[in-house]
């Protein structure tokens, strides 16, 4: 018998990121020889917001390579992801894929929350940045930061400017600065010039820390 062929996940790129790549580069002199490094490459979304959410939950105060193997692990406990799945699996099973005490709550509360109808997900297309984030921290274990990570991978918003995260900062400060050490206010000083694209310069300086894109 052969088996059936599964349809592969929609994969979406932003329709905005020629002219952000074309503004950056313009504007910006590390842009300018830093995007041509990756050619062809971009920021995708799988337009799963369950999964965005819970891959970014599961990714917190972990390195990129050890949240892609705890999702994998994670990932092959239900048939498929969803909040409905989730929320039939065990917890034994959760922390034996490798996720803490903690963000087993994390994914147990989202897929709650989802299940239940009582995230907008419908109205997030219409609502401005800040409207989602407030919505979304209003979830245990997603704070600011998970929240900028939906916006970027998910929504796949133009101008978000994570300043929480750990590999902007780092990136910002050997890209600009040398190395030395990168306030908050360096950083914002910095991304003036990539308005209204910060989304796609924080890629880029993603790119300049480890080539391998990271997908949510």
């Amino acid at each position: 018998m052969v088996p059936a062929k599964t349809a592969a996940p929609l994969v979406l790129t932003p329709a905005y990121w020629d002219d952000a790549c074309k503004h950056l580069m313009k504007k910006d002199r590390v842009m300018k020889r830093l995007i041509p490094q990756f050619p062809g490459a971009c920021l995708k979304t799988r337009g799963d917001a369950f999964v965005t959410l819970a891959r970014s939950i599961v990714g917190q105060q972990i390195s990129v390579k050890a949240a892609q193997t705890v999702w994998d692990r994670f990932a092959l406990l239900p048939k498929k992801m969803s909040a409905g799945t989730v929320l039939k699996l065990k917890v034994d099973d959760m922390r034996a894929a490798g996720l803490s005490a903690r963000k087993v709550e994390y994914l147990v509360d989202l897929a709650l929350h989802f299940d239940s109808g009582s995230v907008r997900a419908t109205a997030w297309e219409a609502m401005d940045d800040e409207a989602i984030i407030t919505e979304l921290t209003g979830i245990r274990g997603i704070g600011r930061w998970t929240a900028e990570m939906f916006l970027i991978f998910h929504l796949m918003r133009p101008d978000v400017l994570p300043l929480d995260d750990v590999g902007l900062i780092n990136g910002i400060s050997k890209s600009y600065f040398s190395g030395d050490v990168v306030s908050r206010s360096d950083a914002r000083e910095v991304a003036a010039a990539w308005t209204p694209y910060c989304s796609v310069a924080t890629w880029y300086i993603w790119r300049s820390l480890d080539p391998l894109p990271v997908e949510y």
